[in-house]
């Protein structure tokens, strides 16, 4: 089966690129306009094309002149390009919610919008309308257009940032969002017309900023928020994408004693902290018993022997397990437990605990195992 051809205007722009590398993704050939491309490339990337993606606009021009010029001034092009392929084909174009705003690029905008309105009715082409509030995420220029691109790209690097008012609001919506609907359009899964982002996310500028500085003194600290889900796991996304290539990697502090190493490899606001620890051969480590507290451990290289005793009862219990048989071992409140390398190499073990390490309140007793 012959693949979607798409035209993609603005190909080389922040949201362009990341509908380019989807397109390609899902087998979809990419027919792209940019800024030097002229009339001619319009006019035979549109004959070809079985959906388009409008993107090109002035944002930030130097002469204001140039938002109508460049605004309408494609949607021009693209209505004639249209008209001149001599068959309907879908659209979708990328306005703003500023659209209605008395300001030159709103008007261009605005004035975008009604000529393609007025070729699609000639044509027959369905037009989808996406007026976009800020649009933020992986590739956008930092000092540019987007106060998220700004904050994360400064932030990473510990330079200031600049926020005259930090409860002004801000509409936010994460480009891997924009990316889909996109796609959903020239899937034809879509109806024409105005087209509803979700979600849009309704934030203050201050309080992306705070979230974008978290990040930066979590990582300081070896301590993550909850990044899952929603608008703080699109933020750290797109923080992440921001750190300069020498930062891609950090130390963490390893404790080392005649046992072995123990360190802290990333702590949780939410869900506990992980570890890690070594212990040679014959070691013994552990000997203590929790009343809340619960663990994991997995064995991921050597052979150990996990001992339990109920710290009542007097009952035990056994476990061997080894890093070539994955076997999770859980620690049990009011059990004292304790691991001993069995093997004749270092033992490795991850460990995970449901809370992070309070030396004021450590539940952690010793105990007889």
């Amino acid at each position: 089966m012959t693949s979607k051809r798409i035209a993609v205007s603005g190909a080389d722009g922040f949201i362009g690129r990341n509908v380019q590398v989807r397109l390609g993704e899902l087998g979809m050939e990419v027919l792209p306009l940019v800024r030097t491309s002229g009339s001619d490339e319009w006019f035979c990337a549109v004959a070809q094309a079985d959906a388009i993606i409008h993107l090109a606009g002035a944002n930030r021009p130097e002469d204001p002149a140039e938002f109508m010029a460049v605004n309408h001034g494609t949607a021009e092009l693209l209505a004639q390009a249209v008209q001149a392929a001599g068959r309907p084909v879908r659209i979708a174009f990328a306005s703003t919610i500023r659209a209605n705003e008395p300001t030159e690029y709103g008007r261009s905008k605005l004035a975008a919008e009604d000529r393609l309105q007025r070729m699609a009715g000639e044509t027959g082409s369905p037009l989808h309308v996406l007026r976009l509030p800020n649009v933020f995420g992986k590739w956008a220029r930092p000092n540019y257009n987007s106060a998220v691109a700004t904050f994360c790209h400064n932030i990473a690097r510990d330079l200031p940032i600049l926020v005259n008012d930090p409860d002004a609001p801000l509409r936010l919506v994460y480009i891997d969002d924009v990316v889909a609907t996109l796609v959903s359009i020239v899937e034809g899964r879509v109806a024409k017309g105005m087209v509803e982002l979700d979600p849009i996310f309704e934030t203050t500028v201050g309080g992306v900023a705070e979230t974008i500085s978290g990040f930066r003194r979590g990582r300081d600290d070896n301590v993550i928020d909850a990044v899952g889900t929603g608008l703080t796991r699109a933020l750290y996304a797109t923080y992440v994408s921001a750190l300069p290539p020498h930062e891609f990697s950090y130390p963490l502090t390893l404790h080392t004693d005649q046992r072995g190493s123990f360190s802290e490899v990333l702590k949780t606001r939410t869900s506990g902290q992980f570890s890690f620890f070594t212990a040679h051969p014959g070691v013994t480590r552990g000997g203590h018993y929790h009343h809340t507290k619960t663990e994991k451990f997995l064995i991921v290289q050597g052979r150990a022997r996990f001992r339990f005793r109920h710290i009542l009862s007097g009952e035990r219990h056994e476990i061997e397990t080894s890093g070539e048989h994955p076997q999770v071992v859980e620690t049990v409140p009011g059990w004292s437990h304790d691991v001993t390398n069995i093997g004749e190499t270092q033992l490795i073990s991850l460990l995970w605990a449901n809370e992070v390490f309070d030396r004021d309140r450590p539940d952690t007793v010793a105990g007889e195992t």
